[in-house]
């Protein structure tokens, strides 16, 4: 049986230690699980596995943390990461649960900081932003939750509003149908449309007069 001749400090990594079995580099472990072993140990074949599967998975959480260290993770975005890095579905499980306990993942906040990030930034319809959180994987019981409580017309009006500066100088028509366009590529339903673009128009024309190209006669 394989015996302990050396627990080294790891020199790039002060949460892990170096183990050396019958003085040759076995693994690396977590500082837990080689505070619980001393030079001289000897080892079973089974204890040596299970010490190999906790550093197997403890680095597979820090990949996770690291991974949700960028910005916020929907579950289904993590475990594709994981199984990308050739982690084993048994430790992503584990993982995963480990990450949910900590509240390090958490579908409904993810979801709702996406929605907000989105209505901040890029304001889009409710089609788009389904579209874009089936895609990473979050239940359509919380999307569809969640996308109930936003105003469809008064997001898409304020999707108008940022792009009213590309669209001075073209006529009414003109400007109905590109903002309609770009309002239809977010995602927005035709009602949401039509509500900006008619509400947009209508106080452009009140306090901005030469908006539109001054040949339209409509």
């Amino acid at each position: 049986m394989p015996v302990v001749t050396d627990l080294e400090a790891h020199q790039r990594d002060k949460e892990r230690v170096r183990l050396y079995l019958d003085d040759e580099y076995a693994l690396d472990l977590p500082l837990m699980a080689a505070a619980r072993l001393s030079r001289g140990q000897t080892l079973t074949e089974t204890e040596v596995a299970e010490l190999s599967d906790a550093e197997s998975l403890q680095r597979a959480f820090d990949q996770a943390v690291r991974f949700l260290s960028y910005r916020a993770r929907s579950t289904e975005e993590v475990r594709r990461h994981l199984v990308k890095k050739n982690v084993p579905a048994s430790l992503i499980a584990i993982v995963v649960e480990r990450l949910r306990q900590r509240g390090y993942l958490d579908d409904m906040a993810f979801a709702r900081f996406w929605i907000s990030n989105r209505d901040r930034f890029k304001p889009m319809g409710s089609r788009a932003l389904r579209y874009e959180l089936r895609q990473k994987g979050v239940d359509d019981e919380i999307v569809d939750g969640l996308l109930a409580e936003v105003d469809e017309a008064e997001t898409a009006f304020r999707a108008a509003q940022a792009r009213m500066s590309r669209y001075r100088g073209n006529t009414r028509q003109a400007f109905r149908q590109k903002m309609s366009a770009m309002l239809r590529r977010r995602g927005f339903d035709e009602y949401a449309i039509r509500d900006a673009v008619l509400r947009l128009g209508t106080e452009l024309e009140e306090r901005d007069p030469g908006y539109f190209h001054p040949d339209d006669a409509e």
